[in-house]
């Protein structure tokens, strides 16, 4: 990983020059009066989101509440709905997943 140093005036100037060389796998150390205050980095993919929730909307595999209210009572009612053996179900599953 080449590393660049520079100050801050120089980074303002040329911030896409030092950018490009980061997004090639370069690191920016930058400096204030000689003295190193921060750097930049590529971003780690791991990087990208602060939950595994986040990632997932962002993929399109998950999709955001609609609402932010508590779900309600009768959406644990699970009166009139197919008594499906757990066997089954799991059996789906792995079928399903055996698909990708």
């Amino acid at each position: 990983m080449s590393v660049k140093k520079a100050n801050i005036g120089e980074l303002k100037t040329h911030l896409s020059v030092y950018l490009k060389g980061v997004k090639n796998g370069g690191m920016v150390l930058v400096t204030e009066r000689n003295k190193p205050v921060a750097k930049i980095v590529p971003l780690d993919e791991d990087d990208l989101y602060e939950t595994e929730e986040e990632q997932l909307i962002a993929e399109g595999i998950l999709s955001p509440p609609k609402s932010n209210e508590p779900l309600p009572d009768s959406f644990w009612d699970d009166k009139g709905l197919p008594n499906v053996p757990l066997d089954v179900i799991l059996r789906v599953i792995r079928e399903e997943r055996d698909e990708d």
